[in-house]
């Protein structure tokens, strides 16, 4: 698999990433996984800072010339930072999905939501499976 999968993330089902920080905050992102299958991105909307949102709700959608993907948020909590970067240079996502790339920052309610998340390994298994 060429897709580059970072051991320290944690991923949810529906191709997004986490990197937790300090202090309870965790760093959201797709995986390269995501953005190959999308293409080159020409557009990205991102949560409003400062709502609450719950794990598995949808927290905005990553466009790009072949389709629209919606991006949920793996964790519960408030959203404190939005990647304002991606409104004038969204193809960040596909130069750099775990870095520059990122698309918003969440401060989590719940721990145990954060250890459900899938492993590297995990995630390369899922990926697979789907491509089988």
């Amino acid at each position: 698999m060429s897709e580059n999968v970072p051991s320290e993330l944690r991923y949810a089902e529906t191709h997004e990433w986490v990197r937790e920080e300090e202090n309870g905050i965790c760093v959201i992102g797709i995986t390269d996984h995501a953005q190959h299958l999308l293409g080159d991105l020409v557009y990205v909307e991102l949560p409003e800072a400062e709502n609450n949102i719950r794990s598995g709700d949808e927290a905005g959608v990553v466009e790009s010339v072949k389709a629209a993907s919606d991006v949920y948020s793996p964790l519960s909590g408030e959203v404190i930072a939005v990647n304002e970067a991606l409104a004038d240079t969204p193809e960040l996502v596909n130069q750099d999905p775990y870095g520059d790339g990122w698309l918003f920052k969440i401060k989590f309610i719940n721990h145990a939501e954060l250890e459900e998340l899938l492993d590297s390994e995990s995630y390369n298994e899922k990926v697979a499976a789907e491509e089988a």
